[in-house]
């Protein structure tokens, strides 16, 4: 059974950097779409950036230029670097994967549009402050 730990969200001021970092747990995720996805009360959910197992990615419009997700098959450790943060980055992100198809990076957008990953972490706050 999949497990995902989230962990490195925090309060950082407007501009700084932050990484998340989320462990899989049970499975290699080496070959899986791997995600995140913020949430805000206000704002809605949004999906920040997907990773395919040929490692090959999609970025929110919001986050390019700015963000970076990244898959260390070493350690089999997900991902995601923020930088020059703004105060609408202000959210919970939640890790998130999807174990069918391995391989298929046509997939790996599909769950990106529509967001419907199988597994789900517990989620890290991030806070930003001016």
């Amino acid at each position: 059974q999949l497990q995902l730990v989230e962990s490195g969200g925090g309060s950082v001021q407007a501009g700084g950097s932050l990484r998340l970092s989320c462990f899989p747990s049970g499975t290699f995720v080496r070959d899986y779409c791997m995600g995140w996805v913020r949430q805000d009360p206000l704002k809605g959910r949004e999906v920040v950036a997907v990773i395919a197992g040929d490692g090959s990615t999609r970025l929110a419009d919001s986050v390019k230029g700015r963000v970076t997700i990244s898959k260390d098959k070493n350690n089999n450790t997900l991902y995601l670097q923020i930088n020059k943060l703004r105060s609408e980055d202000a959210a919970m992100y939640y890790c998130a994967a999807d174990l069918r198809f391995p391989g298929n990076v046509k997939w790996c957008s599909v769950k990106y549009d529509r967001g419907d990953f199988g597994y789900w972490g517990q989620g890290t706050q991030v806070s930003v402050s001016s």
